[in-house]
């Protein structure tokens, strides 16, 4: 007998949440070595997407799915007109809390395109209740991209003097902030690394020191690629000086790079930093060292992150376009230069050019 209609459909939860690869307890058990590839299949599903990526779909999903129940409508299959009123209540600020961003739109819809084909349903994103609201959403509430202001390196001097140099966590410190600069990383990239190759189950790449300098090889959002941070002409803005420091008096040879320090600054914990702990970094140091002292107290603080170490290096390195753009993993020189905060401003005068 053929399964049913219910028994057929996804299992779902009271959010509407349910995995791309769902359990059915009408149906017989799985064998055990397909057991375990469901297992290894689950993992290859986390694997496709950052860990950041995904709580963000989650939240998001949960968002809609919340908004949905209390209006009254449902969720599956797909509804055009119901994601267009969605959209609609997020842009005005009736889906709870203020209005949200055109980019917070954005992503929300992308995130309900994900969650929707990981349940092997589509969301036609062309269809006119959704392209023609989406349309009409960015042309009412654009505004221009916020970018995050790039740490130069008179401003990361400054903040390296903020840390306390006779202390593991600032040791830590210091080095986080200038592996980052110079290897132009991604704070989930800073602290994805280990001490060398296939140490931890979580890392995301490893490093080499040598003569020369630090090789990292890590996997971005690009794929597989290696950053090479050569030595600097001084040891106290040298990042790979910093890094063996640290390794040193920190006495790690083996998993995490970067982990917690404890006991109030003595012990180091075998627990790898969080991502987000790299932006609190970057914004505390940069304002503690006064970097942007012209803007308000209040506007300055949301102008650092941890992109803040990646687009300083692209606005201070002197070199050819192509090798930042190879340090920092992107596939396109467009993208590169959308990181290159002030570099290039007036460096061509073509009002003087024609003759004014």
């Amino acid at each position: 007998m053929g399964r049913t209609a219910a028994s057929s459909r996804p299992q779902r939860g009271d959010d509407g949440s349910h995995s791309p690869l769902p359990s059915q307890p009408d149906a017989s058990p799985l064998p055990d070595h397909l057991e375990n590839l469901a297992g290894r299949a689950r993992g290859y599903l986390e694997a496709a997407s950052s860990a950041n990526t995904r709580r963000a779909y989650s939240a998001d999903w949960k968002h809609f799915s919340t908004w949905c129940r209390r209006q009254g409508l449902g969720i599956i299959p797909p509804s055009p007109q119901t994601v267009g009123l969605y959209i609609t209540a997020c842009a005005s600020g009736d889906s709870g809390g203020k209005p949200n961003s055109v980019s917070t739109i954005e992503r929300r819809l992308s995130s309900l395109s994900w969650n929707y084909s990981q349940r092997g349903l589509s969301l036609d994103r062309k269809d006119r209740h959704i392209a023609t609201i989406m349309a009409g959403v960015r042309n009412t509430h654009a505004v221009p991209p916020r970018q995050k202001e790039a740490i130069l390196l008179g401003d990361l001097v400054a903040m390296l003097e903020t840390l306390d140099r006779g202390s593991l966590r600032g040791l830590r410190d210091r080095a986080i902030l200038l592996v980052g600069f110079a290897g132009g990383l991604r704070r989930s990239e800073i602290v994805g690394l280990d001490i060398g190759r296939d140490q931890t189950e979580d890392g995301r790449g490893w490093i080499e020191i040598f003569e020369e300098g630090l090789l990292v090889t890590l996997r971005g959002k690009t794929g597989w690629r290696e950053v090479e941070i050569g030595r600097g002409s001084t040891a106290t803005t040298c990042p790979v000086t910093a890094l063996e420091t640290w390794l040193k008096f920190a006495r790690i040879a083996h998993g995490p790079l970067f982990r917690r320090v404890t006991g109030k600054g003595r012990q180091v914990g075998a627990e790898r930093l969080k991502d987000q702990e790299v932006a609190r970094l970057v914004k505390r140091t940069a304002l503690a060292a006064g970097v942007r002292g012209d803007l308000p107290e209040r506007e300055r603080e949301k102008k650092f992150s941890g992109h803040s170490l990646r687009a300083g290096l692209a606005s201070s390195a002197e070199v050819d376009e192509r090798y930042v753009q190879k340090q920092l993993g992107h596939a396109s020189a467009e993208m590169t230069r959308k990181y290159q905060r002030r570099r290039d401003r007036f460096r061509i005068n073509l009002t003087k050019a024609s003759g004014l």
